[in-house]
């Protein structure tokens, strides 16, 4: 028993020796812009350089479309030292792109998110598919930590979340 928990640790280990650091640059354009929100924002805090963590952006199909979008997330990413540049009591920014037909890319939101859940995924075939976000509770007339949750459908339109 004890060879497999160390034949577990050392394969585990092995693989975080393997991942592969974020580069901008592995994204399209409109990706990219999106990520310099951080690198601005950072200057102009005169934080120092930006760390992107390894999955700052997810890709995966949302509109339903067989294009290939993006939830960019600056939950993990750090301004120099500084772990809370991207975050505040509403949450972190995030931001979801959606890849057009002439295959460029349109934000269609940016805000604070405390969390984000994609739902199953539709039962048609090339149907979009639904995130609930969890916001703070100022977005349902609450306040702070009140329990504030939005669904969405993402399409190519944008959307923002209003407080009432």
């Amino acid at each position: 028993m004890r060879y497999l928990i160390m034949l577990a640790l050392f394969a585990s280990a092995a693989r975080a020796d393997d991942a592969k650091p974020f580069n901008p640059a592995d994204y399209p354009p409109g990706v990219q812009k999106a990520l310099r929100h951080a690198n601005e924002e950072c200057e102009s805090q005169a934080g120092g350089a930006v760390t992107f963590a390894p999955d700052t952006v997810r890709r995966i199909d949302l509109t339903g479309d067989a294009r290939e979008d993006y939830i960019v997330g600056f939950q993990d990413t750090k301004c120099g030292d500084r772990e809370t540049t991207y975050c505040g009591t509403g949450g972190c920014v995030m931001k979801i792109l959606v890849t057009l037909p002439d295959g460029s890319v349109r934000e269609v939101f940016d805000g604070y998110v405390l969390r984000y859940k994609i739902m199953a995924p539709p039962v048609k075939r090339g149907a979009a598919r639904t995130i609930r976000f969890d916001l703070h509770g100022s977005f349902c007339g609450g306040f702070g930590a009140q329990a504030c949750c939005k669904t969405r459908t993402i399409t190519a339109t944008p959307f923002a979340f209003k407080q009432p």
